[in-house]
């Protein structure tokens, strides 16, 4: 068959097609990305922690207005206190200080047996596993994994106050070997256990003059 100067040209121009086709394997180049809406990746914009010029303090994180307050304030009750967990003004309930940073003396909630016993069923959960029902720091993780675990019914326990139980529940030990429960345990709850503990350290160092009047003759 005769070739036509017409065939020739479409043959070569597929080779051609072929061969620039074959040399296009995708290889990256140092010219920036073709944008068709440039704008929303190059806007202006702060972005947290950065500097800013425009403000007189330097900072981009513009701190809330002098007055703020929290528009979802709840009403709820929460141990018989006004829940104010967006605005937490509550120093001794959140977190267990007075408003010098101080830890409380005692329980900034009533308690009552619905207290106890809700923090009955939290320390069974939480700090019975390491210690024990009772208190005596000799639960079956401290006994498998060998730790030494205080007992609640030592003197210096004892004499801690309700505030620094509360802040070694939230943040850990000073040693860290118990680490902190804040994530895990409400606020509230962490309160109930504070409670029921007091219970524990009473129940297991009662007195005869514990005991009400009227059933002391009973002993």
């Amino acid at each position: 068959m005769a070739w036509t100067k017409h065939m020739l040209r479409v043959a070569l121009a597929g080779v051609a097609g072929v061969a620039l086709l074959s040399g296009c394997r995708g290889t990256p180049s140092a010219e920036p990305p073709v944008h068709l809406n440039p704008n929303m990746d190059t806007q202006d914009k702060y972005k947290p922690q950065r500097i800013s010029t425009f403000f007189e303090d330097g900072r981009a994180m513009r701190p809330p207005v002098p007055g703020t307050v929290g528009r979802d304030l709840l009403d709820t009750q929460i141990l018989g206190k006004k829940d104010d967990r967006f605005l937490r003004e509550d120093d001794a309930f959140w977190r267990g200080q007075d408003e010098n940073g101080t830890q409380v003396d005692k329980i900034p909630v009533a308690v009552d047996l619905k207290l106890l016993k809700r923090g009955q069923q939290r320390y069974d959960i939480y700090c019975a596993p390491c210690h024990d029902a009772a208190g005596y720091g000799q639960g079956t993780v401290a006994m498998r994994g060998k730790l030494n675990v205080p007992s609640y019914h030592q003197d210096y326990i004892r004499g801690y106050k309700d505030g620094y139980i509360f802040d070694v529940i939230s943040n850990g030990s000073p040693s860290q070997i118990m680490k902190g429960y804040k994530h895990q345990i409400p606020v509230a709850d962490r309160w109930a256990i504070v409670a029921y503990l007091r219970t524990l350290q009473r129940s297991q160092n009662a007195t005869a003059a514990d005991v009400p009047p009227e059933q002391q003759g009973k002993l």
